[in-house]
């Protein structure tokens, strides 16, 4: 083996001289190396972007949600939310009652949704971290405000906490008939906006938080919820705590962790994740054909050398070793250099955002990249295959040549 290992080296570093052999090897190890570092930037790019989706969710989803399996909501009571307080891990509960209703501020309207919680639903999430104006509670003594998205702020002209334009919500009475004055099927109720908050366009556009017993006058909804929050004791132990929950509630509920609420858009950031690995390994593939060519064509400037090794012993399996070590070292130095220089771009992008998202309404101001370990095994793993598809044939030809043919 390491007879097969020197020689190869010197097949692939001669200074004797350059020809068509070397070079073609060349441009194979440039062609695979940047394969490889592109590769290793466009999967942490995508790796940057499903943290982002998890980090901004984070800001307004609960790290477990209980809704029912039928209808919009149910009911509760005392005992029943007692019962999922005393659930092991269970240490924080927040009631919820969420529906649409229609906002007037001034002279403007427009329909939002309206997401009623309880005084503790700031520690669920990093609701807080995400205020732009304003105060992120919902009651200040006795006093009561909403807490609205910067998109509804936008479109209704909302200035927070002006004691002389409140918000009127209108949400249409149960077993109302339309009357001669429609306002007559709406209850309507105003409230003080106390703050803003920005997160992604699908919740600063049409959400507002207000506190749990406005929403359930405004709406009606009595001792009925839409949902229930809960956050776990720790992140490790989120999944053994839903678990626990389902089992204790039974099919009638449907009890979700932060990822499972988006499952859908996690997915398709995963299949794409998936394609796109797929496509740099065909591209990698292409790069490396060129290295077939160059051990093709090395071969049969060798035939002379490999005759002469076998005449003094050498096998078939060493020589055949000579060629496969020989598309190795080619394939391996490009894929090194490439992860080193696809690490460092990701390093810089992390540490400097050298690359800005371009857009002055955008989350963040550079690309997200998160690079991550499993890539880079991945990206190694691919190219060890490549390069035995491509080097295999060549060696094995070089394996079953004739001495007498070529001595």
């Amino acid at each position: 083996m390491n007879v097969a290992l020197f020689i190869a080296k010197r097949y692939f570093f001669t200074k004797k001289k350059r020809n068509i052999i070397n070079i073609i090897s060349i441009i194979a190890m440039i062609g695979v190396g940047v394969g490889t570092m592109a590769l290793i930037v466009v999967l942490s790019v995508f790796n940057g972007l499903e943290d982002l989706i998890r980090s901004l969710y984070g800001k307004f989803d609960p790290e477990i949600k209980i809704t029912s399996v039928e209808g919009k909501s149910f009911e509760t009571d005392a005992a029943f939310l007692e019962r999922i307080r005393k659930t092991p891990g269970v240490v924080l509960l927040t009631e919820v009652i969420e529906d649409n209703a229609l906002l007037r501020y001034n002279d403007r309207q427009m329909v939002v949704k309206v997401k009623g919680v309880s005084d503790n639903y700031h520690k669920q999430n990093q609701i807080d971290s995400a205020i732009v104006d304003g105060d992120h509670r919902l009651k200040r003594g006795e006093q009561q405000y909403a807490l609205i998205g910067r998109g509804v702020q936008y479109q209704l002209s909302i200035r927070p906490e002006n004691p002389f334009s409140p918000l009127q919500f209108m949400y249409p009475k149960a077993g109302k008939k339309v009357t001669l004055n429609p306002e007559n099927a709406f209850r309507q109720l105003g409230i003080q906006a106390g703050g803003v908050f920005a997160i992604e366009r699908q919740y600063d556009d049409q959400y507002v938080f207000v506190p749990l017993d406005f929403a359930q006058e405004l709406l009606g909804y009595e001792n009925k919820r839409t949902a229930l929050e809960v956050k776990a004791d720790s992140p490790g132990n989120i999944d053994k705590v839903k678990n626990a929950l389902q089992e204790k509630l039974g099919p009638a509920f449907q009890v979700q962790n932060s990822e499972e609420q988006h499952v859908s858009l996690l997915r398709a950031v995963k299949v794409e994740k998936l394609f796109v690995f797929v496509t740099f390994t065909f591209v990698l593939l292409i790069a490396s054909i060129n290295i077939f060519f160059s051990l093709s064509m090395l071969v049969l400037d060798k035939q002379k050398d490999i005759a002469i090794l076998a005449s003094m012993g050498a096998d078939p399996g060493t020589i055949r070793k000579i060629f496969l070590l020989e598309g190795a070292i080619v394939a391996f130095t490009g894929a090194v250099v490439g992860l080193v220089i696809g690490g460092g771009i990701c390093w810089a992008q992390q540490t400097f955002g050298i690359v800005s998202m371009g857009m002055t309404t955008s989350v963040v101001e550079a690309y997200p990249v998160l690079m991550r370990v499993e890539d880079f095994l991945f990206t190694a793993a691919a190219i060890i295959v490549i390069t035995l598809l491509v080097s295999i044939r060549p060696a094995r030809k070089a394996a079953s040549l004739s001495i007498r043919d070529n001595l």
